[in-house]
Formats: C-alpha cells, structure tokens, sequence
C-alpha cells in the first residue's frame, strides 16, 4: 500500500507545491514586461518586478520544503519547479542585459552552461533516463544568482542604496555563476557516467 501511495502522489498534479511553481511560471512574461517597460516608453516598474522576484525566490524554497513535508512530491513537479528556475534567470538577463545592468559577457557566461546543460539532458533523454535531480549546488547556484538580480536592479538609482546594493549583487553573481558552472560539471560527469554505463553493458556478451 506504501508503494502505491507513493506512486499516486508522484501522479498528482494539483497539489500546493505544484501550483507555487505554476504560479511562478505564469508571472515570468509579467515580470519581464516589468522590467523593460522603462525602454518602451512606460513608467519605472522596478518595485513591482522586485516584488515578483522576492515571491518567487520564496515560492522556490516553499514548494520543495512543502511537498516533501506532505508528501506531495510529483514528476510534475520535478519539472515544474527547475523550469521555473531557468526561466526566471532568462528572464532576469534578457531583462538587466537590455537595459544595460548586466554586461554582456556575464549573460553569455550563464546562457552557454544552459545549453551545455540542456544538450546533456536530450543525450540523457535519448538512452531512456530522465533529466538528472536538481543537485545542492545547482540550488545554491540559483538562490545565490536570485538574490544578485534584485540586487542589481536596485542598483540601477542612485544613492547610498544603491552603492551598496551594487557591492553586494555583483557578489552574489560571482558566487552564483562560479556555482552554477560547478554544478553543471556535476551533471555533465553524472551524464558521462550513466551513457559509459550504458555503453558497456551494449558491448558486454551475453
């Protein structure tokens, strides 16, 4: 019965945790419309973008703590919730790299691990393996890099705030680009491994 429970809620679709991530999903154009309505004509939103960063940095520690509590986790959810994540780092660079915050480079820098990461998951794909657990450095990477984005557009003013804000976000996106980097390595050895694995055993006699 403990078996079956278990497969039921990996099922599920509409739990709580489920519905944090869809909710952050659906603010992601929001949030970047936000960002960019100053470079087409309309008025500061930054406040309200930020809001929509503080809601989804705590709704991404809401919906793990939450559905392993009640047992809620998902295969739903196991999509949903690192969707969000790389979604919200778009988003946030295609956003700060318009309006100039983040230099090119740096966006460049965090798109290419992605699409180093994303090849690795469709090879993953491809001997029947579905995409690898978000590890705690790929967590780490992704708080750390949530809280330089906020910070860097409160940057983007003047003032003492700003400075500071300043210091502390290109910090955070030091540590959260280096992490992020890191994390893929993890992956990109854990692919290795399995598709070797795989290898073996096609090249192992009966």
């Amino acid at each position: 019965m403990e078996v079956q429970g278990t497969a039921a809620s990996a099922d599920r679709i509409f739990t709580v945790p489920n519905l944090l991530s869809m909710a952050r999903l659906v603010l992601v154009p929001v949030f970047l419309w936000l960002i960019l309505w100053p470079e087409f004509g309309g008025p500061n939103a930054d406040g309200w973008a930020l809001a929509i960063l503080a809601f989804s940095g705590v709704s991404d520690y809401l919906d793990g703590k939450l559905a392993r509590r009640w047992n809620q986790v998902s295969d739903l959810g196991r999509i949903l919730d690192p969707a969000a994540d790389r979604l919200y780092i778009l988003a946030t660079l295609v956003g700060l790299t318009w309006r100039g915050i983040l230099p090119l480079w740096l966006t460049v820098l965090l798109l290419a691990r992605d699409v180093v990461v994303g090849a690795a998951v469709w090879m993953l794909g491809r001997h029947g393996y579905p995409p690898p657990q978000v590890n705690f450095l790929g967590k780490s990477a992704t708080f750390c890099l949530m809280y330089a984005f906020p910070l860097l557009l409160l940057s983007d003013a003047s003032g003492w705030l700003s400075s500071l804000s300043a210091i502390f976000g290109w910090a955070f996106a030091g540590w959260g680009t280096a992490l992020y980097w890191w994390a893929g390595g993890l992956y990109l050895i854990q692919v290795r491994r399995l598709i070797r694995r795989d290898a073996r055993a096609d090249t192992t006699p009966d």
